[in-house]
């Protein structure tokens, strides 16, 4: 279970964001809705351990991510967080099989091709693990991304604009994807967005204003 409590954070003087308190319990989906200058990205970042918070606290099941060094909070984060960025970011001169193995790798876990293999099969490119990231399509590269951010079984889920590039029907299937995958692993999911449409898709909804 995710949840934050007077979180803050200062860019300067002058670029302050205070965020109101979520919780977004496991198998939950949670919809930040904001538009530009609002802090979405930054509260994204906060909460996957990118930035430190000027105040507040950040917790994942019982643990206080505040509290944690930097070493411990690269390991707790690869081993408890997946993440979907806006923008897909592969290594290029790895398959997309060995990317996806990757992401055990960061996380001090055994390689795991079978789970590869069955996220693979589940998410529609089980034909593509042999390809290079760039030899795809931006939509299978996206599903190659939802599949990496799950490979660990995290306890979070965090996407980022997943949907902002895409037309009705392949976001309402990305974002019926990510909720399956999160439900699947038992993983809170934090969907970031500006994007309106997605409104209706969550009934656990917080939206930032300037």
């Amino acid at each position: 279970m995710l949840t934050t409590h007077n979180l803050t954070f200062s860019y300067s003087p002058t670029k302050h964001f205070q965020f109101p308190d979520i919780a977004c319990a496991n198998r939950e989906a949670l919809l930040i809705l904001g538009q530009s200058g609002t802090g979405k990205t930054t509260l994204l970042h906060l909460l996957a351990l990118l930035l430190t918070p000027t105040a507040g606290s950040v917790t994942i099941n019982e643990t206080d991510l505040t509290t944690l060094n930097a070493a411990q909070t690269a390991a707790f984060r690869a081993a408890n967080m997946g993440i979907v960025y806006q923008k897909p970011h592969f290594v290029s001169s790895l398959s997309v099989m060995d990317n996806l193995l990757l992401a055990n790798y960061l996380a001090n876990k055994t390689e795991a091709r079978d789970r590869a293999r069955q996220l693979a099969s589940q998410l529609g490119f089980a034909d593509q693990l042999g390809k290079r990231p760039n030899q795809m399509s931006q939509g299978e590269q996206q599903r190659v991304s939802i599949a990496r951010a799950v490979m660990n079984q995290p306890a979070l889920i965090l996407a980022d604009e997943p949907t902002s590039s895409l037309d009705d029907e392949n976001a309402t299937r990305v974002i019926g994807l990510l909720r399956q995958q999160s439900e699947q692993i038992g993983a809170s999911l934090v969907v970031v967005t500006h994007d309106q449409r997605l409104k209706d898709a969550f009934q656990n909804r917080v939206s930032l204003e300037k």
